[in-house]
């Protein structure tokens, strides 16, 4: 509520119209594009979300007479740039502007790198994804989870741009069940391998395909433990037709091997269960069911 002195009741009313004149004028948007990256866990890589620091890159492309521009290596209107998030805000080294001609498609993926094709890009999982983050480099699971979003048709008057992201891989947790014979703690030192994938892959930025390298060969990649009987690995999609070596647990000086015939999709998560017994050869297999778009 507002209260006038009455020798200043004329400057005090030129004011308020003054005041009043700034509130309604509209606010004029300064065409900055604003990111807002959303993890599949649709809340939250540690592994669930992002933090701090983290490094997505971001493409842009307008549309030309209500069609959109294809995705190319570079000439769009964003060129893979990268924003770094600062736990709350994401950031590059220079602002984003929304283009004058109107809609607008937003690709964005994670981690960051620098494609040299964009259809095409080799890479690869981590063959140890064990091995912890530092201050230079992810670690070797989150290295090796690749995420993919696209905003289709958006434009300034839309606000923020929301990229919801996906795993375009595919993940296998493993379980480790102690049997009745075996009444040991599982050891810190124990190792799990998962064999007869390839880790080599080729990425489609325009569709966040991730596709196994067809002359790429299979190779053991190590799990990374997060308690003491579970651990998980992130695994290109593919498929093992035929019963071949699956899942390896290292105690000591004692290997269980199993075998398993599998398809890993794109995007959903599987859980094994291993009971253990004091004999490797009477180890018990359980395949899971299934999860998309895991946390």
């Amino acid at each position: 509520m507002k209260k006038y002195i009455a020798l200043a009741v004329l400057a005090l009313v030129v004011m308020g119209c003054e005041k009043e004149s700034v509130e309604n004028t509209p606010i004029v948007e300064d065409g900055v594009m604003r990111i807002e990256a959303l993890h599949p866990s649709a809340t939250r890589a540690t592994e669930t979300a992002f933090e701090g620091g983290d490094v997505i890159g971001v493409y842009a492309t307008n549309y030309v007479d209500d069609v959109a521009s294809p995705l190319q290596i570079s000439g769009n209107w964003i060129n893979n740039e990268a924003l770094t998030y600062d736990g709350a805000l994401w950031s590059g080294r220079r602002p984003l502007y929304w283009s004058e001609e109107g809609a607008m498609d937003v690709y964005g993926y994670y981690p960051y790198m620098t494609p040299t094709t964009i259809n095409k890009h080799r890479w690869s999982v981590q063959l140890d994804q064990s091995t912890p983050a530092t201050e230079d480099a992810l670690s070797g699971y989150e290295a090796s989870d690749f995420l993919w979003a696209k905003a289709e048709g958006v434009s300034q008057e839309d606000g923020n741009v929301q990229l919801q992201f996906k795993h375009m891989c595919s993940k296998l947790v493993i379980k480790l069940v102690k049997g009745e014979k075996f009444t040991d703690v599982i050891p810190e030192d124990t190792e799990v391998y998962l064999y007869s994938t390839v880790p080599a892959a080729t990425i489609d930025f325009t569709k966040g395909i991730v596709s196994k390298d067809v002359y790429g060969s299979k190779q053991k990649i190590k799990a990374r433990r997060i308690s003491e009987d579970t651990f998980e690995v992130i695994v290109v999609p593919q498929s093992v037709l035929e019963y071949s070596p699956f899942v390896e647990i290292v105690i000591g000086s004692i290997a269980y091997m199993t075998e398993e015939i599998i398809t890993y999709y794109a995007g959903v998560q599987y859980t094994v269960s291993i009971t253990l017994d004091k004999s490797p050869g009477q180890i018990q297999v359980e395949l899971g069911g299934t999860v998309e778009d895991w946390d």
